[in-house]
């Protein structure tokens, strides 16, 4: 007896409507590896017509007052709190993770990286007027970019739709965001919460796939195109979005080096670790995936780790004890799995490697050492709950480790020595630096890359203004 699937649909200038051509896709719980939901597979006159609803909206939206969207953006943090465990439902759907988790780790930075945007609406503002010139007086003003559309990716969905509307709200654009095409439940929730709110066309969600994201970056339309994702499609939307020359804001990837001098609390440091980099089943640009560790406790701390990881757990949203779900998707699983059965012969699984189970797409915790610096897995992004540990000599072996990937993101220091720690975090080529600690993350501070992690910043008052633009007034004093 087959179970009917639920129907999402794109919320579009204040209603829900269906692809305008009726296609859907179906939407997978990775949890179980079954279809619980279909979803609109937008196409052109989908996004047409959410980018009309959104120009249309912006010429009111603009000229609202920094307190009326303030008082906007709180109402919509209040109704998250409200709809709390709806949005939990959803995303656990959406992405099998742990309910307890998504709960006290989700819920909360969310609606205060909301509130945090609230209160940068009564911030937009230029710098005060003054007379570079004589007889003139100039001004700088700060405006909003316009109409952004904004891709969110399928690890956090519900914390990047946050990550991505909340600034760009609060500084007066109009937004047409669309989710992953593995993950759109809970953003189509979020839809019908802020619709509660924001006059209609002000924020949209249409659903679609990886060319519904290249019809809306191409559209001429948005002023800025916004996107949290893999490298290969940041190229292409910052490729895309040159042709009109649009604004574009990238969060890419990340391959976090941990670097662990010989004076560390090892016990401390391995339970810090392991659960920075296992958190959400290593499905964090920020993880701790790449452990360089002094040669003098290298042995000893390789077997507290993989300790550490046959002590971690995954399993279903409900389980117990359970630090992390299921990998997103089918693919996803290939490619975890892809690196480990690629590893040379000198590297050596010291936990995991393996699928766990055979319904849905849980990966074992994994520790793999022995690895060197040109290695694929630590050159490229695994994305998964999958641990390296390199050794090295010295401070000099340790920063040439570390900077010698492509990706630029975040990173870690971990030592008592203050100086040290200093000289690290000055020379680590990484838009983060955590010391002896990794992957804190507050509202106030800016998160975003170099290299190939992308441009621009997300969160705090530098992420505010990513989505304003500066305008000179001069005027003549005679």
């Amino acid at each position: 007896m087959s179970t009917e699937l639920r129907r999402l649909r794109n919320y579009i200038d204040g209603e829900f409507r269906d692809a305008a051509d009726g296609r859907t896709t179906e939407v997978v719980n990775p949890a179980t590896g079954e279809a619980y939901a279909t979803a609109p597979l937008s196409g052109p006159a989908d996004v047409d017509a959410a980018m009309e609803a959104a120009a249309r909206a912006f010429p009111a939206w603009r000229d609202a007052t920094p307190a009326e969207r303030q008082r906007a953006l709180l109402k919509i943090a209040d109704a998250f709190e409200e709809r709390a465990e709806e949005l939990i439902a959803a995303e656990v759907e959406n992405t099998g993770k742990p309910t307890g988790l998504t709960r006290s780790e989700e819920i909360p930075p969310m609606v205060d990286q909301i509130r945090f945007f609230a209160g940068a609406a009564r911030m937009l503002e230029g710098r005060s007027a003054g007379e570079y010139m004589e007889g003139m007086t100039s001004i700088i003003r700060r405006e909003p970019i316009g109409v952004c559309a904004q891709v969110a990716p399928w690890n956090y969905p519900m914390m990047m739709a946050v990550w991505k509307f909340a600034p760009a709200l609060a500084a007066g654009n109009t937004v047409v965001l669309k989710p992953s095409d593995t993950t759109p439940a809970s953003s189509v929730l979020i839809a019908e919460i802020i619709g509660s709110v924001l006059p209609k066309g002000v924020f949209n969600v249409i659903c679609g796939d990886r060319d519904t994201g290249r019809l809306m970056v191409e559209h001429e339309t948005p002023a800025m195109a916004s996107i949290t994702g893999s490298v290969r499609a940041g190229m292409s939307v910052a490729e895309s979005a040159s042709k009109d020359l649009k604004r574009v804001h990238l969060e890419l990837g990340g391959k976090a080096p941990v670097v662990v001098f010989e004076d560390t609390d090892i016990a401390k440091a391995v339970e810090d670790i392991s659960m920075a980099g296992f958190f959400n089943a290593g499905q964090d640009c920020t993880a701790a995936c790449r452990v360089l560790v002094h040669e003098s406790i290298h042995d000893e701390f390789v077997a507290a780790l993989a300790k550490a990881a046959e002590e971690t757990k995954t399993g279903q949203p409900h389980d117990e004890d359970v630090l992390y779900g299921p990998l997103n998707n089918p693919n996803q699983l290939k490619q975890v799995e892809g690196f480990i059965e690629r590893l040379p012969a000198h590297a050596r699984v010291e936990a995991g490697g393996k699928r766990v189970g055979d319904k849905g797409y849980f990966f074992a915790p994994t520790v793999v050492s022995g690895v060197k610096q040109d290695d694929e897995i630590i050159q490229k992004e695994v994305f998964g709950p999958v641990i390296t540990v390199q050794s090295f000599t010295d401070e000099d072996q340790a920063l040439e480790y570390a900077n010698g990937v492509e990706y630029a993101l975040a990173s870690s220091v971990w030592t008592k020595d203050h100086a040290r720690a200093m000289r690290m975090s000055k020379k680590m080529d990484f838009g983060c630096v955590w010391i002896n600690t990794h992957i804190p993350l507050v509202a106030e501070m800016p998160h975003g890359g170099f290299k190939k992690s992308g441009y621009g910043k997300d969160l705090s008052a530098y992420g505010f203004e990513d989505y304003t633009r500066v305008k000179h007034v001069m005027t003549s004093l005679g």
